[in-house]
Formats: structure tokens, C-alpha cells, sequence
């Protein structure tokens, strides 16, 4: 039997039939599942790619965070969808605070539901809600499988005019660098299993960016102390618990101390971190984290410098 090629004319990579799944619909349920699979563990190689593109964007995201400005995501469909998910879940990881991260997403709200499709077209949508949200210094990562989405196109014209910084995560290395594009994130997913289903392949890599992109971003900021969440709000008795676990493994302390050390400092693992790891008190450490923007290790090298 004949396979058949991948078209000349299609939009996009992401658009086009993929030779090694033309039979998918004649296999077992074992073999469908195993041909996904397969797909899927093209996903990592892609986004370890464009890693070196990936840190500069990490690196600017963060000094806009620095400077007292703003990070937008903007997207259509499910690249909208997955990065209202991944800003979605910063807050309760990392505390941070509600302006850091703004989503844009085509349709709105009501499209994180339910589909609407010809949002993603409306390019004046896109560039007005960046006019009116975007500013000099803030930093807007579109997502947009094709690379071409007007919505998400529009709304990076418009916030690089205002004097943004802004880069695009496309699955279509094909595509040429729209105007208003800094950083071209461009990810090599090819042609989907179901063919133009780009919440398989082109989703998986645009999850893995978000995560990867955000986590970092967060590790920059200081919202982590070694790989232990010290930022997070300890708002139920499981978070709590969790906090008293963090400053246990931070410390090397008994349960007793850490949670006297955490009632001290009124619940802020920080300060209570600070307060046993350079042996001052609650006030003196939470001092130093205001003047070291809560960074905790940049806190315990002021604390020692001081101490010398």
C-alpha cells in the first residue's frame, strides 16, 4: 500500500498527515495507544531544542517581574487554555501576587469551555486587549500551534508598539518571524497523529515550555529555596503540614522547633526558614527578606556578611 506524503500546501506541520499513523484506525486498542506513544516521545527532543531561546525568554520575564512590570500570555484554543492553566497554578504554588501573570485567551472565558473557534481569527481583538492591558517593560508570550494566529499575532504587534517584550512559541518552524516578534520560540512537533489535533503532540510541548518557562521564572524570583516550595500560602491543614515538612527537610530540625519556629513567625515559612538556617530572630529575618525582595538564600548571605 501506498503511504501517503504529508501536502506541499498545508498551513502548518502541525496540519499535515503523518506517514506512520495512516493505518491507526485498523489496530487494536493496544496498538493505538502504543502509536501515540511513540508520537509522543518526539515531544522532549523538540522542546530541548529551543532551550537556549527558552532562558532568553526566562531572563527578560524576569526582570520584568523585577522591575515592578508584568508577564501576559496570549492564546487561542488550547494553546489559550493551557496557559491559563499553567498561570492558573502559580498562585497557590508560589504566592505570587495577582498582577504578576495576566492570561489573554481568544473568546475569553466563556471559550475556556466552550470552543469559539473564530475568536482565534479576530486580530483587532487580540491587538486591542494587549493596548489596553500591556505596557513598556512587561513581557508577552504568545502560544499558537500554526505560528500564524491572528488573535495571537495581533495582540504581540500591539504590546511590542507600547515598548513590550515579546516572543512567540509556534509548533511550525516554517513560519517566517511576524513583525512584532522578538524571540521566536519555534518547536519541530511535525505533523500530529490525528492529523491538525494540535492538542496531542503540539499541546504535550507547549505544556512542557509553560511549565518549564514559569518554574524557572519562579526559581529566578527567589520563590523557591533549594528545590522546596517556600513560597506557598499555607491557606488548609494539608498546606500547613506541608510547611512544617518544607522547614523540616530545609533544617534538619525536629518537629517541635520547626513548629514553634513557624508559630513565631506567624505562619511565613520564610521567615521562619531564615530564622532557624542563620540562627537570628523572627524580626531580623524577616528584615532581611523584605531587603532581599524574599529571596531566601539571598537573605542568609546578607544575614552572614552581616554577621562578619
Amino acid at each position: 500500500m501506498t503511504v501517503p506524503q504529508q501536502s506541499a500546501h498545508v498551513d502548518s506541520p502541525t496540519e499535515g498527515r503523518n506517514p506512520r499513523t495512516t493505518e491507526i484506525d485498523r489496530m487494536s486498542t493496544l496498538d493505538i495507544l502504543r502509536m501515540i506513544n511513540t508520537e509522543d516521545q518526539l515531544v522532549p527532543g523538540a522542546v530541548a531544542a529551543v532551550l537556549p531561546q527558552l532562558s532568553r525568554a526566562v531572563d527578560v520575564a524576569t526582570e520584568a517581574l523585577r522591575t515592578g512590570h508584568r508577564v501576559h500570555y496570549v492564546g487561542a484554543g488550547t494553546s489559550g487554555r493551557l496557559a491559563t492553566l499553567d498561570a492558573a497554578e502559580l498562585s497557590p504554588t508560589y504566592n505570587v501576587p495577582d498582577d504578576w501573570f495576566l492570561v489573554h485567551h481568544a473568546g475569553g472565558a466563556a471559550a475556556l469551555r466552550n470552543a469559539a473557534e473564530g475568536a482565534e481569527d479576530d486580530r483587532l481583538a487580540g491587538a486591542a486587549e494587549l493596548t489596553r492591558d500591556a505596557r513598556s517593560g512587561d513581557f508577552v508570550l504568545g502560544l499558537t500551534a500554526s505560528g500564524r494566529t491572528p488573535y495571537v499575532l495581533g495582540a504581540l504587534a500591539a504590546a511590542h508598539d507600547l515598548g513590550a517584550t515579546t516572543a512567540l512559541v509556534s509548533n511550525n518552524p516554517d513560519a517566517a518571524r511576524a513583525p512584532g516578534v522578538d524571540l521566536l520560540i519555534a518547536l519541530d512537533t511535525g505533523p500530529e497523529v490525528i492529523s491538525g489535533s494540535t492538542r496531542m503532540k503540539a499541546g504535550t510541548a507547549q505544556k512542557i515550555v509553560l511549565t518549564a518557562f514559569s518554574t524557572a521564572v519562579m526559581v529566578k524570583m527567589g520563590r523557591t529555596y533549594s528545590n522546596l516550595m517556600v513560597s506557598m500560602r499555607a491557606t488548609n491543614a494539608k498546606l500547613r503540614g506541608r510547611s512544617l515538612r518544607i522547614l523540616r527537610e530545609a533544617t534538619g530540625l525536629g518537629h517541635q522547633e520547626c513548629a514553634t519556629a513557624l508559630m513565631d513567625a506567624h505562619g511565613d515559612l520564610k521567615v521562619a526558614m531564615v530564622h532557624l538556617l542563620a540562627g537570628v530572630d523572627a524580626r531580623a529575618a524577616a528584615k532581611a527578606l523584605a531587603e532581599t525582595s524574599g529571596h531566601v538564600r539571598r537573605a542568609l548571605g546578607l544575614l552572614n556578611m552581616h554577621a562578619v
